[in-house]
């Protein structure tokens, strides 16, 4: 070990050692491509990838829009938030009130501890808030934390993924739609 690392404290190196697994996993694979958008031998059309620029909800309520959205986090390095925020939704569907409590524990701890190894980045206002809301779990302790984390994808990482390159070469490589339009042919006049 070198000189310099000897120096910090174990909970430093241990986050260190963390990051450097979560990262190796994207020095082993090449950027992201768009063959993750493609299920099967179809794609999105062109129509629907034009479709994701009218809001952010038409983005995620697309199966090829959140394909594409969730790959551009995860080249951005933070896939997290999506995570989160669909952990927040599948605990709001839970049924079983026995249930609330280990879900609601397991998502705390995966993304709002300040140790989470997927730590959201909310306030701190936030943070306790929900942690408050945990000891008597309801289908809408996260709501706060998950309402933060959808504005910051919402107002930061989808108006970058709209001008990214990714969202370009999706745009260039989607199917034309299905759809005739019944414009006149213009003729030629001899």
């Amino acid at each position: 070990m070198c000189k310099g690392l000897a120096s910090l404290p174990t909970s430093c190196l241990e986050r260190a050692k963390e990051l450097k697994a979560r990262l190796g996993i994207f020095l082993q694979k090449p950027s992201w491509t768009l063959s993750c958008c493609k299920i099967g031998k179809h794609k999105p059309t062109l129509d629907e990838c034009l479709l994701w620029k009218e809001s952010f909800e038409k983005l995620l309520s697309s199966k090829y829009g959140l394909c594409a959205f969730t790959a551009f986090l995860v080249s951005e390095f933070s896939e997290e938030n999506i995570a989160f925020y669909f952990a927040c939704e599948d605990y709001r569907r839970t049924k079983c009130p026995a249930k609330l409590l280990t879900k609601a524990q397991k998502i705390y701890n995966e993304f709002i501890s300040s140790e989470a190894p997927r730590e959201v980045n909310i306030d701190h206002e936030t943070r306790d808030i929900t942690k408050a809301n945990i000891q008597n779990p309801s289908p809408s302790c996260f709501d706060q934390a998950q309402h933060r984390i959808y504005m910051l994808m919402a107002k930061d990482c989808y108006p970058r993924f709209l001008h990214s390159s990714a969202y370009r070469d999706l745009l260039c490589q989607a199917k034309p739609s299905t759809k005739t339009t019944n414009l006149p042919q213009l003729e030629k006049k001899a």
